[in-house]
């Protein structure tokens, strides 16, 4: 297995699919480092040399942030919001949708499971 960013990447699955396994890295951005790093991304993640591994290693640490770094980032950016009392921080703070959603109905993801106020005896 390649380990990258503190992530055991599969070796059954394709290079740039399994990148994919590392937080913060999506379909684009993984075909966007194979090119950067001259390799196939269709290849395996079995079949990588020790030195692409380097490579790709190197790039993703230095160009990208990624896994524990980018968690916290976006934990402080929420924390930011809701520190300065804007609309989405107060949104996120109350654990409601943020981003211009009904609430009238759905929104459950959000809200949790509804406050049953009449339970019925059986």
């Amino acid at each position: 297995m390649a380990h990258i960013a503190g992530i055991e990447i599969p070796k059954t699955k394709r290079l740039f699919i399994g990148l994919t396994y590392i937080y913060g890295i999506g379909r684009s951005r993984a075909i966007e480092i194979c090119q950067k790093a001259n390799i196939d991304f269709q290849k395996k993640v079995a079949d990588l040399t020790l030195e692409e591994e380097k490579v790709l290693r190197d790039i993703i640490q230095n160009d990208y942030i990624v896994e524990g770094t980018l968690r916290t980032q976006i934990a402080m950016n929420i924390k930011r919001l809701m520190e300065i009392g804007c609309y989405r921080g107060l949104r996120h703070k109350r654990g409601l949708p943020v981003r211009g959603q009904r609430t009238h109905t759905n929104a459950r993801t959000r809200k949790g499971p509804r406050a049953s106020s009449i339970k019925k005896k059986k």
